[in-house]
């Protein structure tokens, strides 16, 4: 298993940016793929954002173009870098290894965007 902690979330106004971190356990980090995924009040968890070991990014079409995910395998970290942000961004946002195959989840951090 591979242990995450999610933390950089905090309340921003509309248009404005935050950065989210995720520090994972364990030298396997490198090895995986890895994602951010975001869970709204009584919504669903969806994926935000996903990247390789290679480096390639993939993004949900509601947040492409204003989100950036990144790795820095030497921290074994995952960032997701969040500008021009919107009311419909506020959520709680995790992140975990691709495929889970079970990983649990983080605890999260929440992200609120409101004026």
């Amino acid at each position: 298993q591979v242990q995450l902690v999610e933390s950089g979330g905090g309340l921003v106004q509309p248009g404005g940016s935050l950065r989210l971190s995720c520090a994972a356990s364990g030298s396997i980090f490198k090895v995986y793929a890895m994602a951010w995924y975001r869970q709204a009040p009584g919504k669903q968890r969806e994926l935000v954002a996903l990247i390789i070991t290679a480096g390639g990014t993939n993004y949900a079409d509601s947040v492409k173009g204003r989100f950036t995910i990144s790795r820095d395998n030497a921290k074994n970290t995952v960032y997701l870098q969040m500008n021009s942000v919107k009311p419909e961004d506020t959520a709680v946002y995790y992140c975990n290894v691709v495929p889970r195959s079970g990983n649990p989840w983080g605890q999260g951090t929440q992200v609120t965007v409101s004026s």
